[in-house]
């Protein structure tokens, strides 16, 4: 447990939370929206600091994260907790346990272990996944910062519903964000997430502003979010904020594996290719089908000449392009790789 770094005192030993764009009001003895947050006699704290639910080695591409560090793997961490309660969720045993049961499970890791961890296994970079990283911060942050001095990389999963202020806090640490950007319209938003748009909009374009590598990725769901017209929206969104070479990732839903939309269908691949097309209709360079492994739409094309660059199946990752530039005519292919 840690006293949060984001947070202002009120009467009557009320607290605001600044962590994220939901800046709960917090009475004491009360947790905030995420489930990980307490108000303990006015003072907030983390409950979350230091209890990892999860440490695993994953493909960076897992993420997913298709032009930072490519063919690499990453340490992934997370905690339980989420500030969202999105309906597909497809971690929702660990993402919405305190609010559900109000249990705060996971193993005593600290950053510094963390790191190690890293280290011992060659790893160049540590993932804060699974859960949205924003509610573990402190957690986060603190090991962000030893993980730089080791010469490590930072990403961030994350929903992107974060306040200015978590923003300024940890982006001099960061290095990398893949964003779901879920939608285009505040209702979905609202109905299906616990959520709002525009936050999560700021965030992006806070991000690129501040020149920390971007990916975004949009969990595409039957009847709920995959109209032509939300495709656009979105894709005339990154190439106008967010810049052309902003890769867009479109993945397939499952319902199965769901929290609350278990009654909907999987994602039929037409409708990720109707996204693909609409997103390099839009001039978007990098587009993206993802869980549907074996098509060629997860693979790098160069934008110039169309030439493969980068072969992608299941994650076994064939690389063919000369140090980021295409292996026939050259052109920059936007990869971070180191």
């Amino acid at each position: 447990m840690r006293e949060v770094y984001l947070y202002k005192k009120l009467k009557d030993k009320k607290v605001q939370c600044q962590n994220c764009a939901h800046y709960c009001v917090i009475l004491p003895g009360k947790r905030g929206i995420c489930g990980v947050r307490e108000n303990q006699d006015g003072k907030l704290y983390s409950l979350v600091y230091g209890k990892a639910v999860a440490v695993h080695i994953d493909p960076i591409e897992k993420k997913p994260f298709f032009h930072f560090l490519p063919g690499s793997h990453s340490l992934s961490v997370a905690t339980v907790g989420c500030n969202f309660k999105c309906k597909s969720c497809q971690n929702y045993d660990i993402s919405q346990m305190p609010q559900l049961t109000g249990k705060i499970e996971g193993q005593e890791i600290s950053p510094k272990e963390i790191v190690e961890v890293a280290l011992k296994n060659n790893l160049p970079s540590i993932s804060y996944t699974y859960t949205e990283p924003g509610i573990f911060s402190e957690y986060a942050l603190d090991t962000m910062k030893l993980a730089k001095k080791a010469g490590l990389k930072n990403n961030w999963v994350s929903n992107g519903f974060w306040s200015k202020e978590l923003f300024d806090l940890i982006s001099p640490y960061l290095d990398a964000a893949n964003i779901d950007l879920k939608s285009f319209e505040d209702d979905f938003y609202i109905k299906y997430c616990g959520g709002r748009l525009q936050p999560v909009l700021d965030t992006l374009k806070r991000l690129k502003n501040k020149k920390i590598w971007v990916e975004v990725t949009t969990l595409v769901i039957p009847t709920l979010n995959d109209k032509a017209e939300i495709f656009k929206k979105i894709a005339n969104f990154i190439k106008k904020e967010l810049g052309e070479e902003t890769p867009w990732h479109v993945t397939q839903f499952s319902g199965a594996i769901s929290w609350k939309l278990q009654h909907l269908p999987n994602t039929p691949v037409e409708t990720l290719e109707k996204a693909y097309k609409i997103g390099k209709e839009a001039g978007l360079k990098y587009v993206y089908t993802g869980n549907v492994p074996g098509i060629p739409s997860e693979d790098t094309f160069c934008p110039e000449c169309s030439t493969l660059c980068i072969d992608r199946t299941n994650y076994i990752i064939h690389r063919h392009d000369k140090q980021g530039k295409c292996p026939k005519c050259s052109a920059n292919l936007n990869l971070i790789l180191k």
